[in-house]
């Protein structure tokens, strides 16, 4: 609490008086025993935008965000531990935690990004060795620190011309700039972010890279989500108070299923409702949640009021209840009504319950006129258009009430509905009690249907295969990696609900499971595998994916974004595949990259991307498989961002040095054989032609620059015909003396012959080198761009500045002394009133052992 407060403070002087912290909310663990803590079920784990979490085994207890957005796009969450919060000593190593906590905050509201840069601390610049750093003006010294922890002059790096990896800058304590919050937030002085006017756009760092060489002011105040108020209003008159706390549990989970029993859905399509609510009541909703279940059609009927789920005996209770017969018209109004009732039957209202709301066809009643109200309830509604001709309004209540939205065609195969049930989850941050999905798929086939799931170390405890065919019971075998073969009969058969499912006992071994499903009849199978985590102590690996855009005009490029992690830790090397189909049957496949080019990021943050071009009018689902590739797949040690470690301070003329920075996991740990598949919510196209657009070839943002003599070369990743997919036609090289000029007017700059130059398909490493017309001087710094253009002529947006210098030195590399070579030195919610902010705090299980300090 003391974190937010001071950060407020800090907050509040760093933007013209204009910005400070209202409130925040604490979200506790729910097993946790205090008298000052409030129920509510509005909070969740999964909204929270500030996180106080068991450590990142690559970040340790160093504070950072989740960032991997454009630049001035909000980031998803900051990572707190309880060991930073708690203990003092971290503020010699990151400053104090106020400003450390705007510092990350810039991160996650205004996408701005890190003005240092651990990977490239110094460049060249104008002959000379400089700092990476924001602003220019801050002062210290650089010096080795031996194993001994004593001091000695930096050494220059020969293949480099820069200061080898030893060599580390100790600011001056005191200094005579007060920038910037993004470079070195623990100086007392700093208490701002860069301005255009003080901005250091030569230096290498993530800022520049990410955002066009803008300036962080610039990037807040004209491209973040608060570029208008912020630009509108005026400084406060008088300090603003201090922050106020609420801490919160969230209270257990209330569930209403909404089942559409019209006419329209007799027949496969209400067989397929009671398969889907059936897995979601058996393998997906949590122990202790309370669900009903309301039918709708010409009337409504509450099958089931609100039931604890306290045993598998209540489970199946329920699933007992599942409609299995369809008549009537389609009054969807009669459903919402009945199903707040059933909510309000436990505490009098609904804020923060959920409905689950499926329904194949158009209102009967006026959707539109009893939508508002639902929306105004509090309950948060979930709704699955079950045929391409389901009512629009359930977008609208999904997204203005904090539900998911998805579509699912009634074609078995694509086994959509089950996908659509098994994401209806809610985490509590503890994903060892959560379901994993490890396979969904379906085919159609006379003959055999075969295929393979591998079992992850990190998952097997209630693990179930759930077989659904369509006309016949088949043949099936299950086998384990050991051998052992499961047949019918270990596996329990509905032939009523056309389902088989074989639930294995204890933890499923790890390893490759294999299934077979003979028929002599033409006709589909889906087969879906579940588990959790084997583990109390050891979460499972996970995949979250989503899109950067729910409702799309076409103006901007679509992404498909997917997460693949395990307990924070990035997985990296895997094979990931993103499926985007829309209503009317239009499907595409892409394969998702972490290659830090086009649409994704950063390479290697475990986050795979891709743009998503063939875009269509209506309403599209999306789906991913991820898998091992070949035994590649890696547990990630790189890190994109984070508090600055400072390793010592200036101090009256003498350096004084930090303890050292815990040490943290660098070793790529293996991630064996693993399956996942996950859904993301779905979305909306609306163009308003009848062709998707036309995309240039995406923004070039890795171009790199080297001078060897007086050849240049130049590296980038390939851009394709459309944003990162096909091959584009064309290359446009430029070189200028000055950034400024080249960004700001790239037609100005000097051209380079690119008549040689032959583009490869996107996501190829492209390589060009050449030579000026003239000899390139000792100490010369130069710039280049590249755009791209396509077979009509579109052309993309101008790279990246890469700069290289060419230096050359004597036989004997210099040292560094100082001054020597006269270095110059380096869930969320927002109240608009005078930018008052609040926000949600998620503290997770983990730091039950010392809670009493947080609350």
């Amino acid at each position: 609490m003391d974190m937010v407060t001071e950060g407020s403070v800090y907050l509040y002087e760093a933007l013209d008086k204009k910005v400070y912290f209202k409130e925040a909310t604490i979200l506790v663990p729910s097993h946790w025993k205090s008298k000052n803590v409030t129920k509510a079920r509005t909070e969740s784990f999964e909204k929270a935008k500030i996180r106080i979490d068991n450590a990142n085994s690559t970040y340790g207890d160093q504070p950072y965000t989740k960032q991997y957005g454009e630049c001035g796009t909000m980031a998803e969450y900051i990572h707190f531990t309880p060991e930073y919060l708690l203990n003092d000593a971290v503020i010699q190593l990151y400053g104090l935690r106020g400003r450390v906590f705007v510092h990350e905050w810039a991160h996650l509201r205004w996408g701005v990004y890190d003005e240092y840069n651990k990977e490239k601390p110094f460049y060249h610049s104008n002959g000379r060795i400089e700092a990476t750093r924001c602003s220019k003006n801050i002062e210290g010294q650089f010096y080795e620190v031996t194993a001994g922890g004593s001091l000695q002059p930096c050494h220059i790096d020969p293949q480099t011309s820069l200061p080898t990896d030893k060599c580390k800058f100790f600011p001056d304590r005191n200094q005579n700039t007060n920038s910037s919050l993004m470079s070195l937030p623990s100086l007392d002085s700093v208490s701002t972010f860069c301005r255009k006017n003080e901005h250091n756009n030569k230096a290498p760092n993530l800022q520049n890279e990410k955002c066009d060489n803008k300036a962080t002011w610039t990037v807040i105040f004209e491209d973040s989500v608060d570029k208008d108020a912020l630009q509108t209003l005026k400084p406060l008159e008088s300090p603003p108070p201090p922050p106020s706390f609420k801490v919160v549990q969230r209270a257990q989970r209330v569930v209403c299923l909404i089942l559409d029993v019209s006419g329209s859905m007799e027949g496969a399509r209400i067989l397929q409702q009671r398969q889907a609510a059936t897995h979601f009541l058996r393998y997906i909703i949590e122990d202790q949640a309370s669900v009903g279940i309301v039918t709708f059609s010409t009337s409504a009927s509450t099958l089931r009021s609100l039931t604890i789920i306290d045993s598998d005996i209540t489970r199946e209770t329920l699933v007992q209840l599942l409609p299995k017969r369809a008549s009537g018209s389609t009054n969807m109004c009669l459903g919402l009504s009945q199903g707040l009732h059933v909510l309000q039957k436990d505490n009098g209202d609904v804020l923060g319950d959920e409905i689950i709301f499926l329904t194949d066809g158009q209102a009967t009643d006026n959707i539109a006129g009893c939508a508002p109200s639902a929306i105004q309830s509090g309950a948060i509604i979930s709704t699955i258009a079950f045929s391409n001709s389901a009512a629009q309004a359930l977008t609208e209540m999904a997204d203005k009430t904090g539900g998911i939205f998805f579509i699912a065609k009634d074609d078995m195969i694509s086994n959509q509905l089950m996908d659509a049930f098994a994401s209806l989850t809610l985490s509590t941050g503890d994903y060892t009690n959560e379901p994993v999905q490890l396979e969904s798929v379906g085919a159609r086939t006379s003959d055999w249907f075969n295929g393979t799931v591998s079992v992850d170390q990190t998952v097997g405890n209630k693990t179930s295969f759930v077989i659904i065919y369509e006309i016949r019971f088949p043949s099936i075998y299950i086998q384990s990696p050991s051998g052992s073969i499961y047949t019918q009969t270990n596996m329990s058969h509905d032939g009523l609900l056309k389902t088989v499912t074989l639930n294995i006992p204890g933890t499923a071994e790890p390893g490759d499971w294999k299934y077979s499903i003979q028929t002599t009849s033409n006709q589909a199978f889906t087969i879906t595998v579940t588990s959790q985590a084997a583990h109390d102590d050891v979460p499972p690996i996970i995949v979250k994916t989503h899109m950067n855009q729910q409702f799309s005009d076409g103006t901007k490029p679509m992404t498909v974004f997917a997460e693949v992690s395990q307990n924070y830790r990035p997985v990296i090397n895997a094979e990931v595949w993103a499926t985007l189909e829309s209503e009317t049957g239009s499907e595409h496949t892409l394969q998702l990259l972490d290659n830090g080019a086009g649409a994704d990021a950063f390479q290697g943050d475990g986050i795979y991307s891709r743009y998503f071009t063939k875009i269509v009018n209506g309403r599209n689902s999306l789906k991913v498989r991820v898998k091992n590739q070949g035994g590649q797949t890696r547990f990630a040690v790189q890190k994109n961002s984070g508090a600055p470690y400072v390793p010592g301070y200036v101090v009256n003329g003498v350096v004084q040095l930090n303890p050292p920075k815990p040490p943290v996991s660098e070793e790529p740990l293996e991630v064996g054989n693993f399956t996942r598949t996950a859904t993301g919510e779905s979305f909306v196209v609306k163009l308003s032609g009848t062709t998707p657009p036309n995309f240039p070839p995406n923004r070039i943002t890795d171009l790199s620059a080297e001078i060897q003599e007086d050849t240049v070369l130049l590296s980038w990743t390939a851009p394709g015909e459309d944003l990162d997919q096909g091959t584009a036609k064309s290359y446009e090289i430029r070189w200028s003396f000055d950034l400024d000029m080249l960004r700001n007017s790239f037609s100005n700059g000097h051209v380079v012959n690119t008549a040689a130059v032959s583009p490869h398909e996107a996501g190829s490493v492209e390589q060009h080198s050449f030579n000026l017309s003239f000899p390139i001087q000792n100490g010369t710094t130069l710039f280049f761009a590249v755009q791209s253009e396509d077979e009509q002529n579109a052309k993309s947006e101008t790279s990246n500045i890469a700069q290289a210098s060419k230096i050359l030195h004597g036989p004997k590399p210099p040292g560094v002394s100082n001054p020597g070579m006269n270095l110059t030195v380096l869930v969320i919610s927002v109240c608009v009133v005078i930018m008052v902010i609040c926000f949600i705090v998620a503290v997770t299980a983990w730091a039950v052992r010392r809670r009493n300090r947080f609350v």
